[in-house]
């Protein structure tokens, strides 16, 4: 917008309908420049006409029920005797019908890269004293809280209220009250950096559709042990990274430029192909959140300590700004579909049952509905009602597409639930599979890769070994080849979708690739009746 001195009652009015829409495209959030033509001149305003312009935008604000915060403003040199100035403005809407927005983060980096402590002062809101206290809120174990080493994964959120201001525990809120208070929620998922936890934390990338993800590298020790496995994990299910080097508080300024190097050289080189952009200012986090959401090549790389505080703003004022992926229209695309919700986690609760924890991928499921879950060892699918519904640990009529929360569904036995089975709506019929079709790409492999070998593949929410079957025009694979795969789960059937992105590892060996093809296995009533569905597989 150039500029919006004293608008007539109807220019007013135009504005505000144009504020909604661009409320409703951004999910509850737009940027306003001002000062900036129509064709991206920068005019700049004098001090009077910014003045009464911001005064329209709160004006407008107001009345669309949204808040506006001033990110930054910058002195223009135009041909003019009085500075001129643009400014930057975030509106945010304080969320009808409990819908805030929530991004998922991922948290990964070499294990003692300081993922845990930041989190916990990203989310108590208070500093840690150089020995790991911030970090003991998040614990899920005792063996964790002995060693400082986190072996599950816990989540942890942080809250933006409409003015952008941070929303945490530090006022001694419970979870409830931080989902009341925000108009942004950002939900950690604190992933384990240790090599034996390899597999949870591959559990945790595909399961959980994280957004984002953020990549901890201690300054000290710069890039080590798993690091780059996370690196090429996040780049592998292509999620957009950040990176935030912690620790700067322990080392020399020479120490954290050369990690600083060390991660712009690895970034650069042909298999990443991203841009480094480092943080050093309010300005440059601003840039960095809105280039990082249109463009996947940008990396952001902050340097902080958990410890004395250093740099934490800048962190904070780029999450708080940082986009969804998807827009709304996606968004009411996908929840016209049928309902789908990934099982990730069981629990039973005290009174209340049996309660499972997830993501609905697709649809939309409401309190009291039926679902059929499965697939069963035998391949069946079960009914069951959903009796209550939770987000963020506070209670919830409505699941939306996108949207993780957990599910009471009362009696039903728990034995019978595992994770990686889907709860879909019973008019979906779920196609289940034992066998399917995937083209790989073979990372890496001590020897070559034949017929016979058995893998632990994850696809989404399930994890399974499978056997290679048949590897299509050739007889063996090695590192950096090519090839559609034939794989048969060994223990029982799963629910997968064409197209879905996969992975497997075995010790060394690794791989990536996409499911092609299914051979689908129908469920009848009276048993077991098998059918090859569409795309007949040859044998």
């Amino acid at each position: 917008q150039l500029k919006l001195v004293n608008p007539s009652q109807y220019r007013f009015e135009h504005l505000v309908t144009q504020m909604k829409w661009r409320l409703q495209e951004g999910r509850g959030e737009a940027v306003y420049q001002i000062g900036v033509e129509d064709n991206g001149l920068l005019v700049g305003l004098s001090e009077e006409e910014m003045r009464a312009s911001l005064k329209t935008l709160r004006r407008m604000a107001e009345k669309v029920g949204a808040d506006i915060t001033v990110l930054r403003e910058r002195e223009v040199d135009y041909d003019s005797d009085v500075p001129r100035k643009i400014t930057e403005v975030l509106v945010r809407k304080v969320p009808d019908n409990q819908q805030f927005l929530d991004l998922r983060v991922a948290v990964l980096g070499n294990v003692d890269s300081g993922k845990s402590t930041l989190l916990g002062v990203l989310t108590q809101g208070e500093l840690d004293n150089g020995r790991g206290r911030a970090r003991l809120n998040l614990f899920r174990h005792l063996h964790e809280i002995q060693s400082g080493r986190t072996s599950s994964i816990s989540f942890e959120i942080l809250g933006f209220n409409s003015k952008g201001e941070v929303v945490n525990y530090s006022d001694s809120r419970t979870a409830e009250e931080i989902c009341e208070s925000s108009s942004k929620m950002i939900t950690f998922i604190d992933l384990a950096g240790h090599h034996k936890y390899l597999k949870t934390t591959i559990f945790g990338l595909t399961s959980y559709c994280p957004d984002f993800a953020m990549l901890v590298v201690s300054a000290n020790t710069g890039i080590a042990g798993t690091t780059r496995e996370h690196l090429g994990l996040a780049m592998a299910l292509k999620v957009p990274f950040f990176i935030v080097i912690s620790k700067i508080d322990l080392c020399l300024k020479a120490t954290v430029e050369r990690t600083v190097k060390q991660l712009e050289r690895i970034l650069k080189q042909p298999g990443c192909n991203k841009l480094p952009l480092l943080v050093n200012s309010d300005d440059d986090a601003v840039t960095a959140a809105q280039q990082f959401a249109q463009s996947p090549n940008i990396t952001p790389i902050f340097t902080l300590s958990s410890v004395s505080g250093e740099n934490l703003d800048l962190l904070k004022v780029f999450l708080n700004i940082l986009p969804p992926l998807t827009n709304s229209k996606e968004q009411e695309e996908l929840m016209q579909q049928l309902t789908e919700f990934q099982v990730d986690e069981i629990y039973t609760v005290p009174e209340v049952g049996t309660v499972v924890g997830g993501t609905l991928s697709s649809g939309i499921c409401r309190e009291g509905e039926n679902l059929v879950v499965g697939p069963t060892d035998d391949g069946k699918f079960l009914q069951l009602k959903v009796c209550s519904i939770q987000r963020n640990r506070s209670a919830c009529r409505v699941l939306r597409a996108g949207q993780a929360a957990t599910l009471a569904l009362g009696p039903f036995d728990r034995s019978l639930l595992r994770k990686g089975m889907v709860m879909v709506s019973p008019e979906m019929n779920p196609t289940i599979c034992s066998v399917f079709e995937a083209e790989i790409v073979l990372l890496f492999h001590a020897t070559t890769f034949r017929k016979g070998f058995q893998v632990t593949v994850h696809v989404g929410n399930v994890r399974q070994t499978a056997i290679v079957e048949k590897i299509h025009g050739k007889d063996k694979l090695r590192t950096g080849e090519k090839a559609v795969v034939r794989f048969r789960f060994i223990k029982h059937p799963e629910y997968l979708k064409i197209g879905a992105k996969l992975l497997f590892r075995e010790g060394v060996t690794k791989g990536i690739g996409h499911v092609t093809d299914l051979q689908a296995i129908t469920t009848k009533e009276n048993g077991l009746e098998e059918s090859l569905g569409p795309g007949q597989l040859s044998f």
